[in-house]
């Protein structure tokens, strides 16, 4: 498929998938390194009822209703992790194995008491998204890349993820020696005078931003295994803060288009007749990559520093 018909079915839906996977995979560096990686799947998983929530308040899927809600549930669930944390004197991990499996389990329960059946707002939509959906309908071919009313009509979703990824990688560029010294050396750090708290608070800030955004077009699914598998696969072919980003970089778009495509293609191939879902093949693809690095990678089974 290509021309036309790939430019307004395909572009689209595989450059938000890059979009999404490189924008979770980016703070999922620092989350795997400090030991927060779950703090992405509490996100994804969170800020569920909070969009059922928005729905059933403005009663349409918009962008901005959607946004504060799932911004409001990321919130709330934060606050309380950290009160089931001091008040039942447990590890936080297990505070947010509970909050977030909770939430999760209520916003499911919302969808499947609720009308979503003229809106694409369900369960299915909450771990899958609707990625194939996301085409381009005003594009004829390549020439709409550069043609202003053409450009006009983009998924919304892409425009989204795009400002959302470039946010991400300007709050990476800022704050990159930060972040960099208050992860591998904490106290280190705060003798030089660093707001520790308030640097891993911003980047679990950025970090829910990300999965927000991506939530939508994608669902929790590739969320999930963005934050963790990449950075994760990266950290097993270098001992080097900066490789180490980018190997994840590289993993995150082999997963994204290898996945798009292989999810589209990949039955028919085979001698299927129906296309799989593309996020759960990028999220497959994603572990399997894991998978490789974990077999093959050559710092697998040493450590080493920034």
């Amino acid at each position: 498929m290509m021309g036309a018909e790939f430019v307004s079915l395909s572009l689209p839906p595989v450059i938000i998938g890059i979009c999404v996977a490189v924008a979770c995979a980016l703070p999922g560096n620092f989350l795997v390194l400090r030991r927060q990686a779950l703090i992405g799947d509490a996100i994804s998983h969170v800020v569920l009822p909070g969009i059922v929530v928005a729905f059933l308040l403005t009663g349409a899927v918009s962008t901005w209703p959607m946004l504060l809600g799932a911004a409001g549930a990321a919130v709330l669930a934060v606050a309380a992790i950290e009160t089931i944390r001091r008040v039942g004197r447990i590890e936080p991990g297990a505070a947010m194995g509970v909050v977030f499996t909770t939430m999760f389990a209520g916003g499911v329960l919302l969808l499947e008491q609720s009308d979503t059946s003229s809106v694409h707002l369900d369960v299915e939509h909450a771990l899958y998204g609707n990625l194939e959906s996301l085409i381009w309908l005003d594009a004829s071919g390549w020439g709409s890349l550069l043609d202003p009313d053409a450009l006009a009509g983009l998924p919304v979703e892409l425009v989204r993820m795009a400002a959302t990824l470039a946010g991400v990688i300007l709050f990476m560029f800022v704050f990159w020696r930060p972040l960099k010294i208050s992860t591998f050396d904490e106290g280190f750090a705060q003798t030089m005078g660093m707001r520790t708290g308030a640097l891993g608070l911003a980047l679990v800030i950025v970090s829910a931003i990300a999965a927000v955004a991506a939530f939508d077009a994608v669902g929790s699914i590739i969320v999930i295994a963005m934050f963790i598998c990449p950075p994760a696969a990266a950290r097993m072919m270098t001992n080097r803060l900066e490789r180490q980003v980018a190997w994840s970089v590289l993993f995150a778009v082999i997963a994204a288009v290898a996945g798009y495509v292989i999810a589209g293609y990949g039955p028919v191939w085979m001698g299927f007749a129906a296309s799989v879902s593309a996020a759960g093949m990028i999220a497959t693809l994603s572990g399997v990559i894991l998978g490789l690095a974990a077999a093959l990678g050559p710092h697998r089974r040493r450590g080493g520093t920034a």
